[in-house]
């Protein structure tokens, strides 16, 4: 692992393997770039690979205030600048790290030869954003575990518990999260409004949904791939933090959708 400063911010990010490809990897929120452990081994021997954790997760720099989604682009094309990474990259990224993925895509399309989301969160529904800025106030005032519970149930369904040391080791680590960074992020997605930059985007986009995901269901999924020109949507038994929980059923889906588009 590595870090680098980039306009004053500190990150922390990983860049392994070899090849002409590249692949940007972005995390979910409350995850980091641990999150994609068990997939890098899959693409490393083919592509180079990028993982990162973005501001405000993880061991990078932690945010206050308000954050825009453009931020969050704009570090990633930062990060590939300071690399020395040049030409398109593709992107993969579940939860809020698909909305920065399809974001990036949508600012950057010179940049981006295709990307894969998983339950991407490209905003909170009007009716559900009362609740959730509650949430967030009382998860900054008392920490992280006032909402693990529900955060592991409905994310990281019982059904999906069958390595339980994968499970125990996940919810420690979601536990470590910096509760006003976590909130500045989620009121970040709170303010996001994607539906005309998704209905603009023109590079191959896998969307994948989780059959066991109570956070962002299937349906949620599904409707973020219609609302993108020519996009592919896949549904699997998974739960919200997919690339953790499921890892070689999500490389096998990104793998394939890569190869399809020569990505």
């Amino acid at each position: 692992m590595e870090f680098i400063e980039l306009d004053g911010v500190g990150l922390r990010y990983e860049l392994s393997g070899k090849g002409d490809h590249t692949l940007v990897l972005v995390h979910e929120m409350g995850g980091s770039l641990e999150s994609w452990d068990d997939i890098v081994p899959r693409f490393v021997d083919s592509r180079r690979v990028l993982r990162y954790d973005f501001r405000g997760s993880g061991l990078s720099q932690k945010v206050r205030g308000e954050l825009h989604i453009d931020t969050m682009a704009a570090d990633i094309a930062a990060l590939l600048d300071k690399l020395g990474i040049t030409g398109q990259v593709a992107l993969a990224g579940v939860a809020v790290g698909g909305a920065i993925a399809l974001h990036f895509a949508s600012r950057y399309p010179e940049r981006t030869s295709a990307v894969a989301v998983g339950s991407p969160a490209t905003g909170v529904a009007p009716d559900r954003r009362a609740a959730a800025l509650e949430r967030l106030a009382k998860i900054e005032a008392v920490g992280m575990a006032f909402a693990v519970e529900e955060s592991m149930q409905n994310g990281y369904a019982p059904e999906l518990r069958d390595d339980i040391k994968r499970f125990e080791r996940y919810r420690a680590r979601w536990l470590g999260n910096d509760p006003a960074s976590y909130a500045t992020v989620w009121r970040m997605l709170a303010g996001a409004d994607m539906q005309d930059e998704l209905a603009r985007l023109r590079c191959p986009v896998l969307v994948i949904g989780g059959s066991l995901d109570r956070v962002r269901p299937p349906t949620l999924a599904e409707a973020v791939a219609n609302t993108i020109p020519g996009a592919r949507y896949v549904e699997v038994r998974t739960g919200h933090y997919m690339a953790v929980q499921t890892p070689d059923l999500i490389s096998d889906c990104i793998e394939h959708f890569l190869s399809a588009v020569g990505a």
